[in-house]
């Protein structure tokens, strides 16, 4: 099967050829600097660039992989959740395309696509998903942070998940409170790197008997630090320090709450995806971690933490070849579409 795959659930366009199980293309098309400026994402500016680089993503997807339109079996792309504007970009699009073409239209859940992203290795990227075994999931990204059980492909329930600030806006709001440059995961992960965690930072519910997440609280404490340090801005040291000391605090939480999912549902394999799953210290953390309890480990490869089209094909191809009827093509998106909730029509 031939697939062509969209995603625009928030502020990256991108878009994914896929064949039997391979990834023939992923181009991603990012949005970083036009929102840096306004230090987040604002969902009209992201929907207008989704309109603008669509096409241009689509094409240059089809030339990687020699593919024509004509050659397209099916076409997918991310229903939900994310920002309305953003996802009515790429799901209509998408439908569009599907409807000429006559081929079947599917509609993934952008959560769900990150769930299995781990099981996803090799160059050219495949899905390696007949081979998943039983295990917990932890799903980090800049607006979602959740436990999940996984039996196997489309059999999963969430434990737990944010109850406010996700791991990714603890980041980011961090960063803002420090003047750091949008998107601030990756700054503090840099400057983490070169400081010693010193300062003590709460690890919010770390030690509750739940598998929710809470880091609004975090973010509140480095604020009051911030405020009573004043002369903090002008010591690099101690920018370092708070820096590492922020992080080890979001790593231990996430790192810990994961681990304690594992040994209650005594599961011996974990796997972790999303954007802030790029952290370095969180995937140093985990390895160590797993490997000195015997856990078999899978984390998603770099390059398909963040959004891309290449998860939401593989996904969708997988599904359709398993008897996934495809969706109207008048279904509609699905912002706040919960991870195991029933497909909408």
């Amino acid at each position: 099967m031939i697939l062509l795959a969209l995603e625009t659930s928030c502020d990256e366009t991108s878009a994914a050829v896929i064949r039997d199980g391979a990834v023939l293309a992923n181009v991603v098309a990012s949005q970083i600097r036009l929102h840096a400026e306004y230090g987040g994402v604002v969902p009209e500016l992201a929907a207008r660039e989704h309109l603008r680089n669509l096409l241009p993503v689509a094409r240059a997807a089809l030339h990687q992989a020699g593919v024509r339109p004509a050659d397209l079996e099916a076409v997918a792309a991310t229903r939900g959740p994310g920002l309305p504007t953003a996802l009515l970009v790429g799901l209509k699009a998408a439908q569009g395309l599907a409807g000429a073409l006559g081929v079947p239209f599917l509609g993934i859940h952008h959560h769900e696509a990150h769930l299995y992203s781990p099981w996803i290795s090799g160059e050219p990227p495949r899905a390696d998903f007949d081979s998943l075994e039983p295990h917990v999931s932890l799903i980090v990204s800049g607006g979602h942070t959740m436990l999940v059980a996984v039996d196997a492909v489309g059999r999963h329930r969430v434990l737990g998940a944010t109850l406010d600030d996700a791991a990714g806006e603890c980041f980011d709001k961090t960063g803002k409170l420090l003047g750091l440059p949008y998107p601030a995961g990756p700054v503090i992960d840099q400057l983490a790197a070169e400081g010693q965690p010193r300062f003590d930072f709460p690890r919010p519910l770390l030690h509750e008997a739940n598998d929710d997440f809470s880091f609004s609280g975090l973010k509140t404490s480095v604020r009051y630090y911030v405020r009573d340090h004043p002369a903090l801005a002008g010591d690099g040291r101690a920018l370092r320090d708070l820096c590492a000391s922020v992080q080890a605090a979001i790593v231990d939480t996430l790192v810990g709450k994961t681990l304690k999912a594992a040994e209650r549902l005594d599961r011996r394999c974990l796997t972790a995806s999303g954007g802030v799953t790029c952290n370095r210290a969180l995937r140093e953390r985990l390895t160590r971690e797993c490997a000195a309890r015997g856990l078999h480990l899978r984390l998603a490869p770099p390059t398909l933490c963040t959004d891309n089209a290449a998860m939401i094909g593989l996904l969708a191809e997988w599904q359709l070849r398993h008897g996934t009827s495809a969706d109207s093509l008048d279904a509609d998106i699905a912002p706040a579409w919960e991870l195991g909730a029933q497909r909408r029509e």
